[in-house]
């Protein structure tokens, strides 16, 4: 599948995002820029029925390993640093596990390679309650999906996929019938557990509840080489609540 891309920055090293469930490559526009500034080519994908990426009936981890080993093929990266963010941090892992060699350096935020229960089944039925045929305006939109979800800066992270289409109409940018058919998938344990001997970072955030201190024997167990930085105050999406030191943990480990 041939994935929609943001590139920032020219010359340098080849780093690859991969966001998370519900996301995009636009979340990671600040971070890539930054990142970018230090002398690297950043390329943040979208995944597999998200953004402006196609859409697929296939929504697993062994498909989305698949499309970023078509997208360093395609692009002729070599040795790329993979990153990646909750559900684009276990897909990184699965390239990683399948494809040894190919990568220079692993980074995974805020997720461990083991199963999670289903936990966004109400953010669906929010996103499924909003009428698009029938709202007039985001604000519309969002009335609707407060009944669902009270915090408002996850509101506006889900309605950063609503846009209006060719014709004019509101559309999202989210394959939501197979995300939400998928949502078990997603929280899966990975499979093909191969010990991964490049250089890998976990971030996690202190507030967040994703990996937890007994996740570490695990990690460590599949990635040996590994180090695990844990960013104070930061609950999961750590790069967008403590971008500056979010920046600074990577740089470190990359440069």
């Amino acid at each position: 599948m041939k994935l929609f891309f943001r590139q920032t920055g020219e010359t340098g090293p080849a780093i690859i995002i991969l966001h998370g469930v519900f996301g995009s490559s636009d979340n990671w526009l600040t971070i890539s820029k930054a990142i970018a500034a230090k002398g690297y080519r950043v390329y943040a994908l979208d995944q597999r029925n998200h953004g402006q990426s196609p859409r697929g009936d296939e929504h697993d981890y062994h498909s989305m390993a698949a499309d970023l080993h078509e997208f360093i093929a395609d692009h002729n990266l070599e040795n790329p640093i993979l990153i990646g963010h909750s559900m684009g941090g276990k897909a990184v892992m699965q390239y990683a596990m399948l494809h040894p060699g190919t990568f220079q350096k692993l980074v995974v935020v805020d997720i461990a390679p083991k199963f999670y229960p289903v936990h966004h089944a109400e953010l669906i039925r929010g996103l499924n309650a909003i009428d698009l045929a029938s709202i007039k305006s985001r604000s519309d939109a969002d009335a609707i999906l407060s009944r669902y979800e009270p915090i408002l800066t996850v509101r506006q992270f889900l309605l950063k996929n609503l846009y209006r289409n060719e014709q004019g109409q509101f559309a999202w940018r989210l394959n939501l019938p197979v995300i939400e058919r998928e949502l078990h998938g997603i929280g899966e344990e990975l499979t093909n557990p191969h010990v991964v001997t490049e250089p890998t970072l976990f971030i996690r955030g202190s507030e967040s509840p994703y990996i937890l201190d007994d996740d570490i024997s695990t990690i460590k167990r599949i990635f040996p080489n590994v180090q695990i930085e844990t960013i104070q105050g930061a609950g999961h999406w750590v790069q967008a609540e403590k971008p500056a030191e979010f920046v600074e943990v990577l740089m470190k480990f990359i440069a």
